[in-house]
């Protein structure tokens, strides 16, 4: 919530009528303070102009932390709930840190990315090794009908295309298989 600046003061002497005008500013007397107006919306941290004699109120008001408040009966200034508001010192005093377990570090496990195995290969042949063979028959029944297919059309057009026939001397022969050698002892009979 914004707001704009806050003048506090003890004795209206005409302060009143000369920021009447002026917009956006909130006169409050010292007896009638608010809290949510010194910090609307629980944010602290509005602008206040504090007049001499409405501080100096103050400690008749609400009194201190050794004498009680003179106007007020049986009022007393609230205590801090910390006595030491170095937060950061208190943490890393021997004390806290012998009391704290050791941070639980895990680390960040990147998200693998899912693949879609329709349209990537290799995703496919892991999980499906026969898919290599499937392809790959799949592309020559492909092969032959669009050979088979130029064929019929350079047959009407009257093209004569000679097929290639394979050299036997380049044809590299299959390595034997690799099996379990004969067995050796006797022989059955």
């Amino acid at each position: 919530m914004k707001r704009g600046p806050l003048i506090i003061y003890n004795k209206d002497n005409g302060i009143s009528e000369l920021f009447k005008k002026y917009t956006g500013i909130t006169l409050i007397n010292v007896q009638a303070l608010n809290l949510l107006k010194i910090a609307p919306g629980g944010h602290v941290g509005r602008f206040c102009i504090w007049t001499e004699s409405a501080f100096s109120r103050l400690d008749k008001l609400y009194g201190t932390w050794r004498k009680v408040s003179q106007e007020k009966s049986g009022y007393n200034l609230p205590m801090h709930k910390m006595t030491t508001t170095d937060l950061s010192r208190l943490l890393k005093s021997d004390e806290i840190q012998a009391a704290i377990r050791a941070p639980r570090r895990t680390e960040n496990k990147r998200r693998v990315l899912k693949k879609n195995p329709l349209k990537n290969q290799r995703v496919m042949i892991r999980l499906n090794p026969y898919a290599k063979v499937m392809n790959k028959a799949a592309k020559d029944i492909e092969r032959k009908r669009r050979d088979k297919r130029l064929g019929v059309v350079n047959e009407k057009r009257g093209i004569k295309v000679e097929k290639k026939i394979k050299d036997p001397s380049k044809v590299k022969k299959k390595p034997a298989a690799k099996g379990k050698p004969a067995a050796k002892g006797k022989a059955k009979k």
